[in-house]
């Protein structure tokens, strides 16, 4: 079965040892994820548009690998305040209210940066159409 690996261009990838994405047959697995670009944290003080910024380069990196939003079976959300929960939540049903994954949501005492409020990961599996 083939392995390609996706990345995503950060620098920390390659010192870390990972990928932003794997995929091994019809399976991808999508890194923990948060809204930064160029080392810079975007949106600080709003998870709501961090997780729409985070579910939108997911639905990126599906469809240019082959994959959708559908064939996602499960999310994984980390928040740094589980009060943000109203605002990520809803953002998450705007991308899967009908596909509707496994999903849980827990909170963390802290990511690499302060300013970093979730962190989603996700696995999809390619549907035969």
């Amino acid at each position: 079965m083939s392995r390609k690996l996706i990345t995503s261009g950060a620098k920390w990838e390659p010192i870390v040892g990972y990928s932003r994405a794997v995929v091994v047959g019809d399976v991808m697995e999508i890194a923990g994820t948060v809204a930064a670009e160029g080392g810079k944290v975007l949106f600080p003080g709003d998870a709501g548009k961090q997780t729409e910024y985070i579910l939108s380069m997911f639905k990126d990196i599906l469809e240019n690998n082959g994959f959708s939003l559908e064939d996602v079976v499960r999310t994984r959300v980390y928040v740094t305040n589980m009060k943000d929960w109203e605002s990520v939540g809803p953002v998450h049903g705007q991308f899967f209210g009908e596909i509707r994954p496994a999903s849980t949501m827990l909170e963390v005492s802290a990511l690499v940066d302060p300013e970093m409020l979730v962190e989603i990961e996700a696995t999809a599996i390619r549907s035969v159409k």
